[in-house]
C-alpha cells in the first residue's frame, strides 16, 4: 500500500509504524472476532466506491453491507424531485430493520454524514461505533443549502434553473489520486438527488451517545464543515481523531488497506 505522510491520531501520533502493520491481513485476522460493517456513501457516489475496503473486510470474515441511496447509483432509476434527506435517512433505517443489523459500526462518507447522523436518531441502540469519513457533522435545524462545496453549488443551481431533479457529478479527479481508478469512477458517478439540500434536519444528539466515535479528515479535499467536525472532535475526549494527509477526499478508493485497518481497529 501507498504509505501515509502523515497520519495523526489526538494523543498518539506515533503511528506510522502501527499503520503499515494495521495494513497488513494476518494483522487484520489478529484484530477481533467477525464484525458488522455498514458504510453509506457520499453524493454522486454508491455502494460501489467501497469495493475495495469491502473486499479487504469480507476477506478477513466481517459482515459489510454497503447500499446505494435512492436516487444513486444502482439505484439512479428511482431518481425524483420527491427524493430528500428523509428518503435517505429512511434507506438506513430500514436497512437496519429489515437484515436485523446489531452492534455495527457506521461509516458515513462525505453527504452521507447527513443521512446517518439523522438514521442515528432511530437506530443508536443498534449502532455500537461509529467511523466518520471526511464526513458533515450536522448540528439540529442545520441544511446542506450553504455547506455543499462550490462546484456542487454551482452544479445545484444550473440543475434547478433546469427543472432537474438532480445535479451532475464532476470528475473523478475531484476525488481522488488514484489516476489508474478514474475511468472506472467517471463511468459509475451519477447525478444527485437535489431535494436534501434545503431540508433541515433534526436531531437530538444520538451520535454523541455512540459509545466509540471516530473521525477522519482527509485534507488535500478543501471543505470548511470538515475542517469544524474535525476541529469539534479534537476537542472532545469522547473522540478519536486521524488526518490523512496523502489521499483525496475518496479515500476508500486511494487507501482502502489503511482504511480498513482504522475500521478495524476502530470498530
Amino acid at each position: 500500500m501507498a504509505e501515509i505522510d502523515r497520519i495523526t491520531r489526538r494523543g498518539a501520533i506515533a503511528a506510522l509504524g502501527a499503520t503499515a502493520a494495521l495494513g497488513s491481513g494476518e494483522a487484520m485476522a489478529q484484530a477481533s472476532p467477525r464484525k458488522t460493517f455498514v458504510l453509506i456513501h457520499g453524493a454522486y457516489h454508491g455502494g460501489w466506491c467501497w469495493h475495495k475496503v469491502i473486499a479487504i473486510l469480507e476477506k478477513e470474515g466481517h459482515k459489510v453491507y454497503a447500499p446505494s441511496l435512492t436516487g444513486l447509483a444502482d439505484r439512479s432509476h428511482l431518481l425524483s424531485t420527491s427524493v430528500n434527506l428523509d428518503t435517505h435517512i429512511t434507506d438506513i433505517v430500514n436497512l437496519f430493520k429489515w437484515e436485523d443489523i446489531s452492534n455495527a459500526c457506521l461509516v458515513p462518507h462525505s453527504y452521507g454524514g447527513w443521512p446517518a447522523s439523522g438514521a442515528l436518531e432511530q437506530i443508536g441502540g443498534q449502532v455500537s461505533s461509529v467511523v466518520w469519513l471526511d464526513a458533515f457533522i450536522p448540528k439540529d435545524g442545520e441544511s446542506s443549502s450553504d455547506q455543499i462545496s462550490p462546484f456542487s453549488k454551482k452544479a445545484l443551481d444550473e440543475a434547478l434553473a433546469k427543472g432537474e431533479a438532480g445535479r451532475q457529478p464532476p470528475k473523478a479527479d475531484q476525488y481522488s489520486l488514484s489516476t489508474k481508478d478514474y475511468d472506472w469512477m467517471n463511468s459509475k458517478l451519477t447525478a444527485q438527488p437535489n431535494g436534501p439540500v434545503p431540508q433541515k434536519i433534526k436531531l437530538t444528539g444520538a451520535l454523541q451517545k455512540v459509545a466509540k466515535k471516530t473521525f477522519i479528515r482527509a485534507p488535500k479535499y478543501p471543505q470548511k464543515m470538515f475542517d469544524r467536525a474535525l476541529a469539534e472532535c479534537k476537542a472532545d475526549p469522547s473522540w478519536t481523531t486521524y488526518i490523512a494527509e496523502n489521499t483525496h477526499h475518496d479515500v476508500m478508493i486511494d487507501q482502502p488497506e489503511w482504511l480498513a485497518g482504522i475500521l478495524l481497529k476502530r470498530s
